[in-house]
């Protein structure tokens, strides 16, 4: 394992882990969630998705575990092939692990020099670079202010097309100089964050397949199953908060006939759950999660 789980205690605890259970880490990474759900596990089983490489470099050797590589927007689909539908409890920990941060190659982190890729995918054919260079200034714009809630969105789209009419941007570097006045003082690692947060929303379509796990949550959960997320931005939260509410990404509550509220899921934490001082300093990553925990009514 290289990953360094997030909230670790409070998801397992949220999952209700049942040890004859079928479990999804829809998010296997480093394997740390995965670990911890297996050892409460006897003649249950685990089915893990990702598809990036380097996890699956890492998979624990455990029968009771199946590692897919696909993207978990697929997960319906490949749970009915494995006959494991109904399951009894989903695990999502969205976002980037750390190893992907850490590798300079991925173009994750503004902290390296490397190719402006992004993709955890590598088999993807759309990476960072190629929406640099070629997105129109209007798309670029929407993009940034949609994705990364940059304030100043249009300026630096601006900034992109003037800079990329004079050489392509092809490395993290590259672009960092590009946009350089645009980044507000005292503030440039906050700024390349979102920035960086939009492209990589963009290049792994990463809010649509939230949507499409989401959704396929509630078909492939038993009643009284268990949803476990863990986000790390308020778009990806707001999707969760909202679905988990009302089944729907809006927030809106649908009433039957009768006024009854119509409602998949019951909301377990009525607040959100959030990592304690002495994790976010031993893990970097944990200081912005935010967890909720919902069952299927």
């Amino acid at each position: 394992m290289y990953h360094n789980p997030v909230l670790l205690m409070e998801s397992m605890n949220g999952l209700n882990i049942k040890a004859n259970g079928t479990y999804v880490d829809v998010t296997y990474g480093g394997g740390g969630h995965a670990a911890a759900i297996l050892e409460q596990l006897t003649t249950g089983k685990l089915y893990a998705f990702d598809q990036d490489e380097d996890a699956h470099r890492n998979k624990i050797n455990d029968e009771k575990l199946v590692l897919i590589k696909q993207n978990f927007r697929y997960m319906k689909n490949f749970l009915k092939m494995y006959n494991a539908v109904p399951v009894d409890g989903i695990l999502a920990d969205l976002g980037v692990s750390s190893h992907q941060f850490n590798e300079a190659s991925r173009g994750f982190s503004t902290r390296f020099e490397g190719a402006l890729d992004m993709r955890m995918d590598k088999h993807a054919t759309l990476t960072a670079a190629e929406i640099i260079n070629t997105y129109e200034e209007v798309d670029l714009a929407k993009l940034f202010r949609n994705f990364g809630e940059v304030d100043n969105s249009r300026k630096l789209a601006a900034c992109i097309i003037e800079a990329r009419e004079k050489k392509p941007l092809n490395t993290i570097q590259q672009f960092k100089e590009a946009i350089a006045r645009c980044i507000p003082k005292f503030k440039e690692q906050q700024y390349l964050a979102k920035v960086f947060q939009a492209l990589r929303i963009a290049v792994n379509m990463e809010l649509e397949a939230l949507k499409d796990l989401l959704t396929q949550s509630f078909e492939v959960l038993k009643p009284g199953g268990r949803l476990v997320v863990i986000s790390y931005h308020s778009l990806e939260d707001r999707l969760v908060k909202n679905f988990i509410k009302s089944g729907n990404f809006e927030g809106h509550i649908e009433q039957d006939f009768y006024g009854n509220k119509i409602v998949g899921f019951k909301t377990i934490n009525r607040h959100i759950i959030t990592p304690n001082e002495e994790e976010i300093i031993n893990n970097n990553r944990a200081r912005s999660a935010k967890l909720r925990i919902a069952e299927k009514i």
